[in-house]
């Protein structure tokens, strides 16, 4: 007879999940009969829960079977950047577009104590103030975001989550948009020695433009030349960087920056020093959200659709709160390379 545990113990969902082997999301759309997931493993779960003696959470089955007329989107731990960064606006106009021609409200929850970050998605949950959830710019080590997709909740995420294959997600291949700049300073432009000046490293989109960065420079055999500097998506953070890279007095032809917000504060950075962009140093950024457009000189970059990713997943998630969802589980969108003076290209039309 398979061991039960005491009926007085809580059982959570993780708890099935590791009974059959397999992730808690994965377990959660399994007992919601989802078709991505095999009639084998359906029974597999059912018979865990059976044993475990798991229920199913009410918020979680409420959440389900009525409707609150509002979706949410969850930015955790970064109120202060929701109105700070252009991303955030972007993403805020594609949720509110498609929520509205859903006759939705769209409920932003967020918290600026990272030591606290939970509360944003927890507020969401307890609440039952949402049909739904999208959630952006979540760390790498955010283990609530897992917690929310196994929570009964429709959820879909914006961005890449490798430790999540089972999740709802839309995103872009930051890994190959981050080569295509680089090559194109090598290649076109002929920089050998080159600077990457990262974003978070506790986030996927700062560690894939890295890896972007350092696959293009190993397969081009000039890694010994090229140096990363870390960064943290800001202004000021780019400033500091070229201002970190010049007093080591190394030589530098060219910097792959991991947005334009950084781009910007470097080429700043670069005119007090007295270097010339793009003659002595080329520079590139991404994003593309308007500020690369105005800068003297203008910013090569990458134009990453935010709002369209923005629409898009909130589509999904209407898809998946009406049942009618039919996948793939991850949705890439493409981008489109930039060229303007900053990297030594004519500004495009």
């Amino acid at each position: 007879m398979p061991k039960t545990r005491d009926a007085r113990s809580t059982v959570t969902l993780k708890d099935v999940a590791e009974r059959v082997g397999i992730t808690s999301s994965a377990a959660s759309m399994a007992l919601a009969d989802h078709a991505r997931i095999s009639s084998k493993t359906k029974a597999a779960v059912r018979q865990a829960a059976q044993e475990l003696g798991y229920v199913p959470s009410s918020a979680g089955r409420a959440l389900r079977n009525q409707r609150a007329g509002a979706v949410a989107l969850i930015v955790p731990n970064t109120s202060q950047h929701v109105f700070g960064h252009s991303y955030f606006m972007h993403v805020l106009t594609g949720v509110s577009d498609a929520a509205n021609a859903h006759d939705s409200q769209v409920i932003v929850s967020t918290n600026s104590d990272a030591e606290n970050g939970v509360a944003a998605y927890e507020r969401v949950v307890r609440s039952r103030s949402a049909d739904g959830a999208i959630v952006t710019s979540s760390a790498v080590d955010d283990f609530h975001v897992e917690e929310l997709v196994a929570s009964g909740l429709p959820v879909v995420l914006i961005g890449n989550f490798p430790y999540l294959p089972g999740s709802v997600s839309i995103g872009i291949d930051d890994v190959a948009a981050t080569r295509t700049l680089t090559e194109h300073l090598i290649d076109v432009h002929g920089r050998r020695r080159l600077v990457h000046v990262t974003g978070p490293l506790d986030h996927q989109t700062g560690l894939d433009r890295r890896e972007g960065f350092l696959e293009t420079v190993r397969a081009r055999g000039i890694e010994a030349d090229s140096q990363i500097v870390h960064g943290e998506f800001n202004e000021e953070s780019g400033r500091a960087a070229v201002a970190a890279v010049l007093a080591e007095g190394r030589e530098v032809d060219g910097i792959v920056f991991a947005n334009d917000d950084m781009a910007f504060g470097g080429l700043q950075e670069l005119k007090r020093a007295g270097r010339r962009v793009p003659e002595d140093i080329s520079i590139v950024g991404f994003d593309d959200f308007g500020l690369a457009r105005v800068t003297t000189p203008g910013i090569t970059t990458i134009a990453v659709p935010a709002e369209e990713m923005a629409r898009r997943a909130t589509e999904r998630l209407f898809d998946l709160v009406d049942g009618r969802f039919e996948g793939p589980a991850h949705e890439q969108l493409g981008v489109t390379f930039v060229a303007r003076r900053s990297c030594g290209c004519p500004d495009a039309a």
